[in-house]
């Protein structure tokens, strides 16, 4: 495959997990990266497995923590410049807990990530990039954004706002003839850290817990799947495991009588 390095794919929470294999997927496509995580040292360390195999690539290591607000801003500010091309919003935990139990500084944390990060980076992108021709915004929900899960409520609660902001976004995108298309990615099960980090453990049995789940290879093959598609919602069926895409699932009431008139 003709390789390019014109063009930019962004790629948050890119240092494990399904942005660590989306991160070998997109290279594998040709395309040069900016890699976005905490972990300076694991994005390193992709960052020269990636050079050894494509060479020609440019690879840019951004560490940051996206649960600071302020570093948002600030890392948007340091890579707008770049000819991108597609942003992918995949930094994210989960929280297991019952609401009445959960540790509140943890929340706090996984909603500035999972939401105001993920918020702010699309809204900047979309403002900056909406009218470049070819050019992707997938954020990472969960099948726990379109259903509730027991033990999770916090977290599908703010996973609900992943899939409904990204399907309206796709939506206004759409209404304003756009060159962007918005698109949201909702895994089930997938054998990651998320697991560790959401009990608070240093080791998890995904055999042992789920029997069921997907690799993050299949979830990133999964992505470019949706990736590929005119479709704006790519969907993990939390019974069957089985993917499908979808036009968005949430209503949309864009030609309402009841709408506000502007």
């Amino acid at each position: 495959m003709v390789q390019n390095t014109e063009k930019y794919t962004v790629i948050t929470g890119a240092s494990s997990g399904i942005g660590y294999e989306t991160v070998k997927a997109f290279a594998e496509r040709g395309s040069s990266l900016i890699l976005v995580a905490r972990r300076k040292d694991r994005l390193e360390t992709l960052r020269q497995e990636i050079l050894a195999l494509h060479p020609m690539l440019d690879i840019m290591v951004k560490a940051a923590d996206l649960a600071v607000p302020q570093n948002v801003l600030q890392l948007y500010e340091s890579i707008k410049s770049y000819p991108l091309r597609t942003w992918v919003n995949n930094a994210g935990f989960v929280n297991y807990g019952s609401v009445g139990n959960q540790d509140l500084e943890k929340i706090s944390r996984m909603l500035h990530l999972n939401v105001e990060a993920l918020t702010v980076f699309s809204s900047l992108f979309v403002r900056d990039f909406k009218d470049t021709e070819g050019t992707q915004l997938i954020n990472i929900s969960s099948c726990g954004g379109y259903t509730i899960v027991s033990n999770a409520v916090t977290y599908c609660a703010a996973k609900f706002y992943v899939s409904a902001f990204t399907e309206g976004l796709a939506w206004e995108l759409k209404t304003a003839n756009a060159k962007m298309q918005a698109k949201v990615l909702a895994p089930a099960a997938t054998k990651t850290e998320f697991g560790k980090i959401a009990n608070d453990v240093t080791e998890y049995d995904y055999d042992r817990l789920f029997g069921t789940y997907h690799t993050s290879t299949q979830m990133a093959a999964f992505l470019l799947e949706l990736y590929d598609s005119d479709k704006t919602v790519g969907f993990v069926d939390r019974e069957t495991f089985s993917f499908h895409l979808y036009e968005p699932q949430v209503q949309y009431a864009g030609s309402s009588r009841h709408n506000q008139k502007m």
